[in-house]
């Protein structure tokens, strides 16, 4: 054991080495770092300048090491006796509360030092007043800020969970807390911040799972556990390693402007220094894969820990350079001296007229949207895949179904359209009632649920949750109960409406991208469940009387139809700070386009809910049918047999009643 903590411990000193030296050739090298006062510009002094990386590489190490340890804690080791943790798992979530508290402590240290760099003043001139500005009003403050008191939640959870449903919420926060660093910086000022920035996320997220996957399995004492472990972490490095592969690819792009760059400027050499790396992992993984699992199986974890110790080295420079990056200047200047007050809202030129191309054509790439139809159809046609390679059938119709809301969800989030989406209010609601409605429909008849109670199997240790083990879990939770309420699913899709335009949220939401993002994503997600308890298929929703859905189809309807009729008789213009700034001068009277987006919405809907109508009678007859079809049997097995069936002795019960009343 003493032998293997001096291992350990040698790999975490050579790790740290190996990030602090490559860290420091690359910011010198690359030009993060000069070392001299350029005459006439403020100087932050040497500890601003080398402390600020320092502090962040910190920062990025106890991220990353908090996200491993939870998510490996929650979903990778075996459980204890019902709900609660494993004792390795406990251990190990134990453990992550000391990575959170540092990372708070390296959250709360780049508020002055950020203040000092962005200032151009030593820290020691740093005043209290000025870090609290700066963490309320500027970018990189509020993000520090979140990053803190995120940190802070994880590390006091991480001492106080144990069951693995609470393991799970804990990484899943540590997860989020990775993701305000990504909207600031390079990402967030570049041209295309739609791609530039959800690419970031991505990036950012994967390699933290990779990594912090990784050095938690190393961590490792007990050999039966990392063999159980080290499978599932198997399968999760695969996705992770492309993952960021491609959100690194996208986001070198938005950063070089061009492929030259990648040879011409030392911000591309860098990049090509982290592809390098890239590879050299994905190939260790590999080996992993074919050689090093079996022998754990065997009992044998030397030749996995040696070779991930190695792979965890790589990793560290990796991040060095990455640390290096962020402040390295770009060959695509993120503060350009001529700006365009719609390009820096927008992240894009303004579209020139609609034509019929431009509907399609150029796409607006956004990371976030590219991810989720990708993932969407690759795992729904994989899922078909399985049964049909196992012999089962799935229809055809709910392939079709959920293939078409997938298409139709990239036309309407990635193609042009969504260029017009935030010029024209008109075509923001084109755009709400696409994804609110349609693509709800499409995707609910995709059944994907029952898809993936067929398809995923369960893992081979019966003591780790799977996906299929989750996912049951969630479909019986209170929660979901609660959510699939014919009213409460009602009031989530139409109190959203009328808060996003009878308020300034509307203008708010679309002048940030992680607002509009989540405005997108609500409409679909409020539609979804809305359809779901209407006309869903699949397991974890209420059963509902058909009369019941029927009138709540009728009541949703009439609330979208007030919408659009309140929206064309209103002389107020909605988002009017939004909207004045980025109303192309071709689209004509802000008030006119609103007009046109209110009969959108009155009208749009009808068709859409037309069909459901009639799909709610249909079934509602069919029901009926069934249970006269029941109540026949019934009565014929009562007559074959002489006993009384219900229905024979409820008419029992009326003519006892009617000789009661009439005696009375």
């Amino acid at each position: 054991m003493r032998q293997y903590l001096s291992r350990r411990g040698t790999v975490a000193l050579g790790a740290a080495v190996l990030l602090a030296a490559t860290l420091v050739i690359a910011l010198r090298w690359g030009g993060g770092v000069t070392g001299r006062a350029v005459a006439g510009l403020p100087d932050p002094g040497p500890v601003t300048t080398w402390g600020l990386p320092l502090v962040r590489a910190g920062l990025d190490v106890a991220g990353v090491l908090t996200v491993g340890w939870c998510v490996t804690a929650a979903f990778l080791l075996p459980g204890g006796d019902g709900q609660l943790l494993g004792p390795a798992a406990y251990r190990m979530l134990r453990r992550a509360a000391w990575w959170a508290a540092a990372w708070l402590l390296a959250a709360l240290a780049m508020l002055p030092l950020t203040l000092a760099d962005l200032l151009g003043v030593p820290v020691t001139e740093v005043t209290f007043a000025g870090v609290r500005s700066l963490a309320w009003s500027v970018a990189q403050g509020r993000a520090a800020l979140v990053q803190a008191c995120v940190a802070l939640v994880v590390a006091v959870a991480c001492r106080l969970v144990l069951t693995r449903t609470g393991a799970a919420v804990v990484a899943l926060l540590a997860c989020v807390a990775l993701v305000p660093p990504a909207l600031t910086g390079h990402s967030a000022g570049a041209g295309n911040h739609q791609l530039a920035v959800t690419s970031l996320a991505v990036h950012i997220l994967t390699a933290a799972l990779w990594v912090g996957g990784l050095a938690a399995l190393l961590s490792l004492r007990r050999d039966a556990a990392l063999a159980v472990a080290a499978r599932g972490y198997s399968r999760l490095a695969l996705g992770c390693w492309a993952a960021v592969a491609l959100s690194g690819v996208a986001n070198a792009a938005v950063r070089l402007g061009s492929f030259g760059e990648l040879w011409h400027s030392r911000y591309g050499l860098l990049v090509l220094g982290k592809a390098a790396a890239l590879l050299a992992v994905g190939a260790v993984g590999a080996l992993h894969r074919r050689r090093t699992l079996p022998a754990l199986d065997r009992q044998r974890p030397g030749a996995f820990r040696r070779l991930a110790a190695g792979e965890l080295l790589v990793f560290a420079a990796t991040l060095g350079l990455a640390v290096a990056l962020s402040r390295t200047p770009t060959p695509v200047p993120t503060n350009p001296v001529d700006t365009d007050p719609v390009t820096d809202l927008l992240g894009f030129a303004a579209p020139a007229p609609l034509s019929a191309v431009r509907v399609f054509w150029p796409p607006l790439l956004d990371g976030f949207f590219i991810a989720v139809v990708a993932l969407g159809a690759t795992a729904y046609v994989a899922g078909v895949w399985r049964l049909h390679r196992d012999g089962h059938r799935w229809p055809v119709a709910r392939t079709a179904s959920w293939l078409g809301g997938i298409l139709l969800l990239a036309a309407f989030t990635v193609g042009g359209f969504a260029r017009y989406a935030y010029v024209l209010f008109s075509a923001h609601m084109a755009q709400h009632m696409v994804l609110a409605m349609v693509v709800p429909i499409l995707l609910v008849g995709g059944a994907p649920v029952t898809l993936a109670l067929r398809a995923l199997r369960p893992p081979a240790d019966p003591t780790v949750r799977g996906a299929r083990d989750w996912l049951l879990l969630v479909l019986h939770s209170r929660a979901l109960r609660v959510l699939s309420h014919p009213v409460v699913a009602l009031a989530v899709y139409v109190v959203s409406l009328y808060a996003l335009y009878f308020s300034d949220l509307l203008g708010t939401l679309m002048r940030y991208h992680l607002g509009h993002l989540g405005m997108l994503v609500h409409f679909v997600l409020a539609g979804y469940l809305f359809f779901w308890v209407l006309i869903g298929v699949d397991p974890g929703r209420r059963v509902v009387a058909p009369p019941i859905l029927v009138l709540v189809h009728f009541a949703g309807m009439a609330f979208h139809a007030f919408l659009g009729v309140a929206l064309m008789q209103s002389r107020t213009v909605i988002a009017a700070d939004w909207y004045t700034v980025v109303h192309p001068a071709w689209a004509g009277d802000l008030l006119a386009d609103q007009r046109v987006g209110a009969g959108l919405a009155w009208g749009f809907g009808e068709l859409p809910a037309v069909a459901i109508l009639l799909l709610l009678v249909v079934r509602w007859v069919r029901a009926d049918e069934r249970e006269q079809r029941r109540l026949d049997r019934a009565a014929d097995r009562a007559e074959a047999t002489g006993e009384e069936d219900d229905l024979a002795r409820y008419n029992a019960f009326l003519r006892r009643a009617a000789e009661a009343a009439e005696r009375l």
